[in-house]
């Protein structure tokens, strides 16, 4: 089994997260994708200053999520309360998955800083990492194949292209406090989940 970890705030999930899941769960074969939204101290603010409670993210992933038949939504590092490294995760889900070929899912600009990541050798023992460049950013192929070929001294990376899919959880999250529409940034149930809870209003 290929099993990849995705991790994210998901604050909150929405259609460009979904659509990277599943070019590469294509490009890559894989079996399983655990998705992980983050624990993230309640006293944090961002710059539109709310973080939805870690139940409610949960939530929204699950209903993004639900009709993905190789997609599951892990509650591990928000049941843990408190700030999670990754390669701890990685080491979870290598013990419960000892037999699974393991990935770690991130964007291109992350695989740029990963050498400051806490334990970022030990990571690469355990996973392979698959870095999604979007494709409107020719310009940053190079750099992450540079990256990349430095960090194969340690372990498997995998450079992806996916589809452009401009949106981000801030910009929709404004949206919504700006009582805009949001019915195209995310699936109708997600979008149900928000309104009904009053999560960003």
């Amino acid at each position: 089994m290929k099993t990849a970890i995705f991790g994210g705030s998901f604050n909150p999930v929405h259609n460009g997260h979904i659509n990277l899941v599943k070019e590469i769960c294509r490009k890559v074969s894989l079996d399983r994708v655990i998705v992980m939204p983050t624990y993230i101290s309640p006293f944090k603010k961002d710059d539109s200053g709310f973080v939805a409670k870690g139940k409610d993210r949960l939530e929204m992933c699950r209903l993004a999520f639900e009709d993905c038949v190789f997609a599951e939504v892990s509650d591990y590092e928000l049941s843990r309360a408190q700030v999670s490294y990754s390669a701890d995760t990685v080491a979870h889900f290598r013990d419960i998955y000892p037999d699974d070929e393991l990935f770690f899912i991130m964007g291109s600009d992350m695989l740029l800083s990963f050498e400051k990541w806490h334990r970022y050798r030990d990571i690469l023992k355990m996973c392979s990492i698959i870095a999604a460049s979007r494709e409107d950013k020719q310009s940053d192929l190079e750099l992450l194949e540079e990256k990349a070929e430095q960090l194969r001294a340690y372990g498997q990376v995998i450079i992806t292209e996916i589809s452009a899919y401009e949106m981000s959880s801030t910009l929709i999250r404004e949206k919504i406090m700006k009582n805009q529409d949001i019915a195209c940034y995310m699936p109708e149930k997600v979008v149900k989940y928000i309104e009904d809870n009053h999560i960003y209003g």
